[in-house]
């Protein structure tokens, strides 16, 4: 197999052949199809999160068909399946009886302590792999899988705000403005001040108004979803909400929130964390998707250019999602 590897942390991947991985108990070996490339694999990349076990293989949103199988796992070869952030939990601790693995203390990710899809083949828990709706080709479903998904349980966190605000208007922003749309939510797109490529996307998806993250419409927010990594704008949003109203943190990183006055605060508005995904959010997302339907704006890399593909992600040139093929 070939794959990109991160071998030092804030330093370009490498491009490596190894031998191919023998599937163990409960696993399967996917040959990988394509691969998307997400803002967590830069977090990843640039050491933002703890403990990165280098050397390793980046990748989470991976899509691949079976090609071998551990014992006890009853799936035939060439079946299609994603593989998304979540690897593996514990299933013993409290948040895992209580339906919150993704909270799992014990809990393992593709691509960060697992090695992920940044390679042709990859071996994961038959567990954490989800079957890949038959409207979506290859690189059109690699989106669905950390974008899509942290997207969804973003939105559903959200409640039913009919206003709702995204700030950072990427891979994730993308597929979730359509989903609320189909929902028949109104969209207000934040973006970079100066994006007008990106504001002019988010209204061809159908948000009523989009403009730079300094400024807001002239109406109160129901509730605001941030997919930019940038502690700054919780005040932001904050007081782009109405009393009562949500935001939403949507990463598994963020820049240090400055202080704020508690005014903006109070009325009862509150401020939550997304934390990874549950396997249930996958299957339900999964059968949603199709029915909106969510498309996905991809351009697609081959492997080797992966790091040409993380440096456009880091600077803000992609127009929806960077998938890699091998």
């Amino acid at each position: 197999m070939r794959a990109m590897v991160l071998r030092r942390v804030g330093e370009p991947l490498v491009m490596e052949r190894r031998p191919d991985p023998e599937p163990g108990p409960g696993q399967v070996l996917l040959d990988v199809a394509a691969c998307a490339v997400c803002r967590t694999d830069l977090h990843v990349c640039d050491g933002d999160l703890p403990d990165v076990p280098v050397p390793v293989i980046p990748g989470h949103e991976i899509v691949g068909r079976v090609v071998a199988t551990g014992a006890g796992v009853n799936i035939a070869a060439g079946t299609r399946l994603g593989v998304p952030w979540l690897g593996h939990t514990c299933g013993q601790c409290r948040y895992c009886r209580d339906g919150n693995e993704n909270l799992c203390d014990n809990a393992r990710f593709t691509g960060y302590q697992i090695d992920g899809g940044y390679a042709t083949a990859v071996l994961a828990d038959h567990r954490y792999a989800f079957p890949i709706p038959d409207e979506y080709s290859d690189i059109e479903a690699a989106p669905l899988l950390c974008a899509g998904l942290i997207g969804y349980r973003s939105l559903v966190m959200a409640g039913d705000a009919r206003r709702l605000g995204i700030y950072g208007f990427g891979a994730a922003a993308h597929i979730v403005a359509q989903v609320a749309v189909h929902q028949a939510r109104e969209v207000y797109a934040f973006t970079r001040a100066g994006d007008e490529a990106a504001q002019r996307f988010a209204m061809r998806l159908g948000a009523v108004w989009a403009g730079p993250s300094t400024e807001w419409p002239e109406v109160e927010l129901d509730a605001a979803i941030l997919f930019a990594p940038v502690g700054a704008l919780v005040p932001a949003a904050l007081r782009a909400v109405r009393k009562g109203g949500i935001v939403v943190c949507g990463g598994i990183h963020m820049s240090d929130i400055p202080a704020f006055p508690y005014e903006i605060l109070w009325g009862e508005r509150q401020v939550r964390s997304v934390a990874n995904l549950t396997r249930r959010d996958a299957v339900e997302f999964l059968e949603l998707a199709p029915q909106v339907p969510v498309r996905t704006h991809v351009e697609s890399f081959p492997l080797d250019q992966a790091n040409s593909a993380l440096n456009r992600l880091r600077e803000g040139r992609l127009e929806g999602a960077a998938v890699l093929r091998p």
